[in-house]
């Protein structure tokens, strides 16, 4: 890496440092306006000296102190910085076109790296994030992808983090923001999940019938044990009846019933 190398400027390069100095010297206190930087606290200079880089750490936050045309610096924020992913088309494992969009969350934790290392690192990433996010998703289904967003992200931020490392960049978090399928598909998805949700509810319905005849076969054996509990069923049914509408009920006799008075007139 451009970052990791060693040498110094040479003697022609010592000359011109020293003349340049000599010069700060004269026309000083006015020189010193243009020798003098301050840096603020999130940012970091990298410091040029004859096209070479003054040392392998940057320099700042506060007042550092250059020459004059001899040095040349440039500023480095290392705040996170957050690249919102355009929406991609990707066609997933199962042969389903989708349109999906995220965010990447980076910080610059070496300025030297990400200024020596590469021409925009800022653009390289973003361009990184958006070929990361097809080739990963590709490998999955559209069930994968709508089930097992945390798991992509993280697999999207370990493949970034590993490829931008010496670029100087620490990536902090991905996002999968939204997934978007055609409106087809969503029909037949949903039509899909009605009837799954159709057939469940058939099978409770059914699971519940059988119960209930269960329960009423079992009513009927006791009720066919005891002749008058099942008078007593009679009254009770006609009580909440009774109850709730006050009109005209039709309440059935029991043929027991009407036997017993039909043996006692004749035998009266």
């Amino acid at each position: 890496l451009i970052a990791d190398r060693r040498g110094g400027i040479g003697v022609c390069g010592w000359i011109l440092v020293s003349l340049s100095f000599l010069l700060v010297l004269i026309t000083f206190p006015i020189s010193i306006w243009a020798c003098i930087k301050v840096i603020r606290e999130y940012e970091r200079a990298v410091v040029f000296r004859l096209g070479r880089i003054l040392s392998k750490k940057a320099k700042g936050p506060g007042l550092i102190f250059i020459i004059p045309w001899t040095d040349t610096f440039v500023k480095v924020d290392l705040r996170t910085v957050t690249c919102s992913i355009p929406p991609q088309e990707i066609l997933t494992k199962d042969a389903v076109t989708t349109q999906v969009d995220g965010v990447v969350y980076y910080r610059i934790h070496s300025a030297v790296s990400a200024v020596a290392n590469i021409t925009d690192v800022h653009s390289a990433t973003s361009l990184l994030a958006q070929t990361t996010l097809r080739n990963v998703l590709g490998t999955q289904s559209l069930a994968q992808l709508l089930a097992g967003r945390e798991e992509t992200a993280h697999d999207i931020q370990t493949i970034l983090d590993s490829a931008t490392e010496h670029w100087g960049i620490k990536v902090a978090r991905v996002e999968i923001k939204d997934v978007r399928i055609p409106v087809s598909m969503q029909r037949a998805m949903a039509a899909e999940a009605e009837a799954a949700q159709e057939a469940k509810a058939k099978v409770v319905a059914a699971e519940g019938e059988m119960k209930a005849s269960k329960a009423l076969k079992q009513a009927s054996i006791v009720l066919a044990e005891s002749p008058a509990g099942l008078q007593l069923r009679y009254l009770q049914t006609l009580t909440t009846l009774a109850a709730e509408n006050n009109s005209t009920i039709v309440f059935p006799l029991p043929i027991n019933m009407l036997e017993s008075l039909w043996q006692k007139n004749r035998g009266g």
